[in-house]
């Protein structure tokens, strides 16, 4: 197996991402301490095309070498607001028509597996705090909530490994659901 060169991965170039149709869905990060979290967050956007980010409450912002460091420029792709409530983030996701679903374990929580996007729906995820999640006041708020399955003694994710985890899976399910209607189409 011949693994392929970086010229070879059919790379967007900034401009070109800027001017692509983007995936009708959001993430939104609500008080995400580490840096880190935030660049690795902005470079799976980045990967899925993304229509954008939401930073709320104290998760720290662009330009910031730590962001940078492991975003490796998706902060200059992605678009991104900073929003210092996340019930005002909401209400303009809302507004703007996205349904807004929170990554969180509730009792009412819908496996991820389970979930099934519509090709047109337009969706916000909301990412908690690396120690607290969520929070009520938040959740209170959502038309619903993801849960990943877990099986192990944790039962926690790195916020950054849930976005992957969660961001995959439901521009999985849209891209599949849009396929699916222009099938049905033709």
């Amino acid at each position: 197996m011949l693994k392929l060169k970086s010229a070879e991965l059919g790379r967007m170039s900034v401009d070109e991402f800027k001017r692509s149709t983007k995936l009708p869905l959001m993430v939104v990060l609500d008080n995400v301490r580490s840096m880190h979290n935030v660049g690795s967050v902005f470079r799976t956007a980045d990967a899925f095309l993304l229509n954008g980010i939401y930073l709320c409450g104290y998760t720290p912002q662009p330009p910031h070498r730590d962001i940078q460091k492991t975003a490796l420029g998706a902060t200059e792709t992605v678009a991104w607001t900073y929003a210092h409530d996340i019930v005002d983030a909401i209400r303009e996701l809302k507004d703007n028509g996205y349904k807004i679903w929170a990554v969180e374990q509730t009792v009412d929580s819908i496996p991820l597996q389970d979930f099934k996007p519509g090709a047109q729906d337009k969706l916000a995820l909301i990412l908690g705090n690396e120690v607290e999640g969520v929070g009520e006041q938040v959740l209170a708020i959502c038309d619903g909530v993801l849960e990943i399955p877990q099986f192990g003694t944790k039962h926690s994710l790195n916020v950054s490994v849930a976005a992957g985890i969660v961001l995959w899976e439901v521009a999985k399910g849209m891209l599949e659901a849009d396929r699916a209607s222009n099938e049905v189409k033709s």
